[in-house]
């Protein structure tokens, strides 16, 4: 078992955090993201020198602070503790100072996003990509997703998407070709049920845009780093926001999600709405289907390819 190290800020809201157990290397690393109320909660018998008990929202792992040791069992049957003293001291600590979001990279271990790292060792994101599944999710080859991939407009609300699969689609949408290595795009992962909500209304009202999932692509020219005309730079990042959102729907239905692709949006409105000056490309709306559906018929590869000889 790893030793409890540090307290980090969580990924994306400021509210919560990460708790971190070090093992004897960076990829043995286990990580517990607390939410906000799960905290406050922890922080609350903490700073009493109390015991108790915080049930995570996941309804199926907990933490027991005891007077000398905090055990964290977590659903998938992993058991992680820390003392209580060297817990509580990290977790006062860091309540003192406000805590921002920071820019993100792929934690290898549990996948979850994790700190920017200032010095990387080895292919992290490899790492992402290819360790095995959580039980229950299949290994897939490359060549069936793509033939039993179908489009969802109706999501099962019922099944809850874990932020595991999340962060594998983000790291395969890292992973997408891109125009001098340069990335010219950026990915909006939309939480907030207000900004899902006005989403619908900036595509068109179709309702499965409100989807558990969504990842909002937009383009931006000014990371493309090449002495090219501002249209072919436009160009570079619309096809480098395209690539990245086509990886994350095959990363999705890899997972056993499925998605839809959302184009026909109002630019203006979706600016408006994330609150950024950066041209949306597309949504894409990830969620467990109702329904799970064959593949669909396609054109016969005679009649879409022409082969020039």
């Amino acid at each position: 078992m790893g030793k409890f190290t540090k307290v980090e800020p969580s990924y994306i809201s400021k509210d919560g955090c990460r708790l971190v157990w070090e093992g004897i290397d960076e990829d043995d690393s286990d990580v517990v993201v607390l939410n906000k109320d799960e905290l406050d909660s922890l922080t609350e018998i903490l700073a009493k020198n109390s015991t108790g008990k915080v049930e995570l929202e996941d309804e199926f792992s907990t933490i027991l602070i005891n007077t000398d040791l905090v055990q964290f069992r977590l659903k998938d049957s992993k058991y992680l503790e820390a003392k209580t003293g060297v817990m509580t001291k990290a977790i006062l600590e860091y309540k003192k100072v406000p805590h921002t979001p920071k820019p993100i990279k792929i934690y290898p271990k549990e996948f979850l996003p994790s700190i920017q790292i200032e010095k990387e060792e080895g292919d992290q994101l490899a790492a992402v990509l290819k360790s095995k599944p959580k039980k229950g999710i299949p290994q897939s080859d490359l060549f069936r997703v793509m033939s039993t991939r179908r489009s969802t407009r109706n999501f099962d609300s019922s099944k809850v998407i874990e932020q595991w699969q999340v962060d594998k689609i983000l790291a395969a949408a890292d992973t997408a070709p891109t125009a001098g290595n340069f990335q010219g795009f950026e990915v909006f992962y939309v939480k907030n049920k207000e900004v899902k909500r006005r989403l619908v209304e900036a595509a068109n009202n179709q309702p499965f845009v409100n989807a558990p999932v969504v990842l909002v692509f937009c383009m931006d020219p000014s990371r493309v780093k090449i002495n090219f005309p501002p249209e072919i730079l436009a160009k570079f990042s619309l096809q480098d926001a395209t690539l990245a959102a086509a990886y994350s729907q095959l990363a999705a239905s890899a997972l056993g999600l499925s998605s839809i692709w959302i184009g026909m949006i109002d630019e203006e409105k979706v600016r408006q709405i994330l609150g950024t000056k950066l041209r949306p490309s597309s949504i894409l709306c990830i969620g467990y289907p109702q329904k799970s559906r064959p593949p669909k018929s396609r054109r016969k590869l005679k009649d879409l390819v022409r082969v020039i000889e």
